[in-house]
């Protein structure tokens, strides 16, 4: 446990945490929104510091990330409690619980991490992943810090929900984000996720000002937001805002946590790609076998550099820096 980050002091003992949208006010004794940062005797603190729920070298494509480091491992970690509670969470044992609710909880130091991730020679960094790292930002912060000192990359996958400072803040350690739009309504955020959106597209906004690899993750729920026409709205959005070339997933949807509607239909995905082809230079569809969306060709030539199939990924036509071998154009970043 470590006193929190980015709070004020309120009367009577309350504090108010402003790490994310929400601006919690949190009363002695109760924890935030996020089910992690609890107030006690009138301090904020966090209560995942240190707190690991999973580890594992996984391959850089399971973020999903496919133009950073293609076919290339990555050490990723994750703790407990999320600042969303979407109703379709694939991670809702460890995103909605607090440390009491989670028996296989482990303690591992920043540095614990370092050299677990430097002892795979094919390791390019870390990933904070598997649960939001924004509710435990003191932890990654810590970790990413001595990570950069020893030339390891910093992957962030996350919902983007976090306010302007912290994301600001934390920026010079992180090399890469993988962020989660999960739909181009506040409609859908507050009901389907309790949080809104605007946020979300402020903080995209700065991350591709700021210079950071960035790939967007679109997770494709019948009825909910899947519409064509809102699609492709947040398409439009995505490359006048961020640019074409920004990387887009598209991602199936299957029944879990509290949601029962039914997988999105394999046509679903295929009408929104291509809805997506008509802005964007790179899309890509997941959690689904097929070969449309799969692979990566150059935006300028066409030439085809990347190919992939499940986690097998070949990358023949990009020279070492990610330049396309036949034109020269810059597709990933690979040093």
């Amino acid at each position: 446990m470590k006193e929190a980050s980015f709070y004020t002091h309120l009367e009577k003992d309350s504090v108010q945490c402003i790490l994310c949208p929400h601006n919690c006010h949190i009363n002695p004794g109760k924890r935030g929104s996020c089910h992690v940062r609890k107030n006690i005797g009138g301090k904020l603190f966090s209560e995942n510091y240190g707190m690991v729920s999973a580890i594992h070298f996984d391959p850089i494509e399971k973020k999903p990330m496919y133009h950073f480091f293609p076919g290339r491992t990555i050490y990723s970690i994750g703790s407990l409690g999320c600042n969303l509670h979407c109703s379709f969470c694939q991670n809702s044992e460890i995103s909605q619980s607090c440390i009491e609710e989670f028996s296989q909880i482990k303690d591992y130091s920043a540095i614990d991490h370092i050299r677990m991730a430097a002892s795979n020679p094919d390791n390019i960094g870390i990933a904070y992943t598997y649960n939001e790292p924004i509710v435990w930002y003191e932890y990654m912060n810590e970790i990413a810090l001595l990570a950069k000192e020893k030339q390891l990359k910093n992957v962030m996958v996350t919902n983007g929900f976090i306010n302007v400072n912290p994301l600001q803040e934390i920026m010079p350690v992180i090399d890469a984000y993988s962020v989660d739009l999960k739909a181009f309504t506040n409609d859908f955020y507050r009901k389907i996720t309790a949080s809104r959106l605007e946020p979300v597209r402020n903080a995209l906004k700065s991350i591709a000002m700021a210079g950071k690899h960035l790939e967007i993750t679109n997770l494709i729920i019948p009825t909910l937001n899947d519409d064509e026409k809102v699609f492709g709205e947040m398409c439009k959005w995505i490359r006048n805002e961020l640019g074409a070339d920004t990387i887009l997933h598209l991602s199936r949807y299957y029944p879990t946590y509290k949601m029962t509607i039914e997988g999105t239909p394999f046509a679903t995905l295929q009408k929104l790609y291509a809805v997506a082809m008509r802005y964007l230079d790179y899309v890509y569809l997941g959690n689904v076998a097929s070969t449309t969306g799969r692979d990566t060709a150059c935006n300028r030539c066409g030439n085809p550099v990347i190919r992939r199939d499940g986690y097998w990924t070949s990358v023949s036509g990009l020279d070492k820096t990610g330049h396309c071998v036949k034109c020269g154009n810059k597709v990933a970043i690979m040093e």
